[in-house]
């Protein structure tokens, strides 16, 4: 039986981020505008209302500036024993005057403080909270909670057990697009729920060692196509967002997109055992009673009016169940086991394309294939290392929270499209006599299918539908499968040639992976990484990165690998058999790169294999 979980959230901010500003310009800042205020605890109840109307519980989400206010509080309580509502704390929403003559600092991402300031205004907001309430909250949050908040939150006030904690591709895609003013850069995390490792947030636990004692859910859920693509903010299932990236129909204020959304979410229990996954987390400055971007207030609320109802009608019909964030982080522990990956094979819903993606997350690994490139990987985050990534004042990274990459297309080029140099993805190349193709120019579809592997854990398998190559005087058809086998932090790609025009004939098939590591569209230092290829289990070829744009070859090779100690990774490439060459090359200052591959000649009905391995390296 499939089961669609949603949360409804809804947090109380007495001066949203967005509407002190909108509501009053061309005025002086006034952090304790009555104004303000007032309109802000009017919205909130406007969206508890629309929720609880249709029959949906929620989540509320007490912000510091709430703490103060009693009727946001009464509001709260009265929501409590009515309809059952959780009453949580966020750590969003701390600006207020009470704030801001403590701390003395306009800051307000809570991951952005330093260590020291995080455990202050922890204590201070949680035990504020109890102050009010009675009791210690089962559920916080944030747009993002580094790992060292987490823990210390956990240690403090066991009664947490989910938190919101981290926005899906929040990174420079949004930063652009806010007029480099938006610094919540938290690219390469999860898109669905998981239980977030000790050592760091985005990348899931891999055992109870490595627990920290919470489920974590994403800051909505995004356009898992569109979001990558451009600017997530505009493409999630909060009905403002699709406003923001005028997706509605604008004589009939319809937005059909946005129930295609919430559909295609539904649609991933078929790759998740029966389970779907779906939140929606609101503050009141998005509707503004002034409106926002070109949206009149009538249309935000018709847009929130709608979409509480849709998933209200979708309850109705016995197609979803609605859970406050404990509940959910209950269930998600007795539904999920640690090494279970989560999968999603998406569509374009929004531009009338037959483009699809194939997105894959487990402890070890996450991963984009691109069908439109031939079923290429696009996306790879070595979770494997989990890396021990400290932000906030005093450390290295005091905005960057994003989990570097290994791959990443939009931020290095993807499928070389340059007069020189190259782009990071893994695909292949063919050649015969002379021509040449790369499948990254070959669109495909996907099918998902499961096989189990005989210790209670799955391999996910993506069978691509064949595409035909055709040089001059030789055609024939190769059809790619992939394989993810559960705990293995690898990913097996299967190419088989057929319906060759000369069955005698011979192609070359080169399986390649260019890589390097960062999280923005800037280059890091590449001196220290090391390139392998190696052979009866010792190295063959080395070369040490240098920009000189140095290759080596090695016939027979076991393996071809590279060592990136920056972000503690090794990431590798082996054969199905020997009777292939394996190669490294280092790139150059224009293209600082590196490229592993394998080259094997091939012909009718025969298959070639190779794995793409991930080990963490101290």
């Amino acid at each position: 039986m499939s089961e669609f979980i949603v949360n409804i959230i809804h947090r109380p901010e007495m001066m949203p981020e967005y509407s002190a500003n909108v509501t009053g310009s061309g005025k002086e800042e006034d952090i304790g505008d009555k104004k303000v205020i007032g309109e802000s605890l009017e919205i909130f109840r406007t969206q508890q209302r629309l929720a609880h109307e249709n029959g949906l519980k929620t989540t509320i989400e007490m912000t510091y500036s709430s703490l103060f206010n009693e009727e946001a509080i009464a509001e709260a309580k009265k929501d409590h024993e009515q309809y059952g509502d959780e009453i949580g704390l966020t750590l969003l929403g701390l600006p207020c005057k009470e704030f801001r003559d403590k701390y003395k600092t306009k800051d307000f991402c809570i991951w952005m403080f330093s260590m020291e300031d995080k455990k202050r205004i922890v204590t201070d907001v949680f035990e504020k909270f109890h102050d009010v309430f009675g009791f210690y909250p089962k559920s916080t949050g944030s747009y993002y909670m580094d790992a060292d908040l987490i823990n210390y939150i956990k240690e403090k006030y066991p009664s947490v057990t989910c938190a919101v904690a981290t926005c899906w591709e929040e990174g420079p895609k949004a930063y652009h697009t806010c007029n480099n003013s938006w610094y919540t850069l938290l690219d390469g995390g999860p898109w669905a729920p998981w239980i977030p490792s000790k050592q760091n947030t985005h990348a899931p636990a891999a055992n109870e060692a490595e627990d920290s004692g919470i489920v974590a859910i994403p800051h909505l859920s995004r356009d898992l196509l569109a979001c990558y693509d451009g600017n997530g903010s505009n493409f999630g299932t909060h009905p403002q967002n699709v406003l923001r990236g005028m997706i509605y129909d604008s004589k009939t204020w319809e937005f059909p997109y946005y129930y295609n959304l919430v559909d295609q979410y539904r649609s991933l229990e078929k790759y998740n055992n029966g389970y779907a996954y779906n939140m929606m987390f609101v503050g009141p400055g998005w509707m503004n009673k002034m409106g926002r971007w070109e949206a009149p207030y009538e249309l935000l609320y018709k847009s929130y009016s709608d979409g509480c109802k849709y998933y209200g009608d979708l309850k109705k019909q016995g197609k979803l169940i609605d859970m406050t964030m404990s509940e959910f982080a209950d269930y998600y522990r007795k539904k999920k086991h640690y090494t279970e990956p989560e999968c999603a094979l998406w569509r374009d819903i929004l531009y009338g394309s037959d483009k699809q993606l194939f997105w894959y997350a487990d402890p070890y690994m996450r991963a984009g294939v691109n069908m439109d490139q031939g079923g290429a990987i696009f996306d790879l985050r070595p979770y494997v290392a989990k890396l021990e990534w400290k932000v906030g004042i005093g450390t290295d990274h005091i905005q960057e929270a994003s989990y570097p990459f290994l791959i990443q297309e939009k931020y290095r080029a993807g499928y070389f499209t340059h007069y020189a140099g190259e782009g990071t993805i893994r695909s292949a190349k063919l050649r015969w006599n002379g021509e040449e193709a790369d499948l990254c120019q070959c669109r495909t579809h996907a099918h998902f299918s499961e096989e189990d592997n005989g210790d209670g854990t799955k391999t996910r398998i993506l069978t691509l539908d064949p595409v035909e190559i055709v040089f001059s005087g030789l055609s024939f058809k190769i059809q790619t499968k992939e394989y993810f086998k559960e705990g293995s932090s690898s990913i097996r790609i299967e190419r088989r040639i057929y319906d060759m025009s000369d069955p005698t004939a011979k192609v070359e098939l080169d399986e390649y992976m260019v890589g390097c590591y960062g999280t923005t569209e800037y280059s890091e230092p590449m001196y220290g990484v090391k390139l392998t290829c190696s052979k009866n289990g010792a190295a063959a070829e080395e070369i040490d990165y240098e920009y000189r744009c140095r290759e080596a070859y090695t016939e027979g090779a076991d393996a071809v690998s590279a060592l990136v100690p920056q972000i503690h990774t090794k990431v590798s490439l082996t054969p199905s058999d020997t009777d292939s060459e394996g190669y490294i090359k280092e790139g150059y200052a224009f293209s600082p790169m590196f490229t592993l591959g394998y080259r094997k000649n091939i012909g009718d009905g025969e298959v070639f294999s190779t794995w793409l391995r991930l080990e963490k390296a101290d």
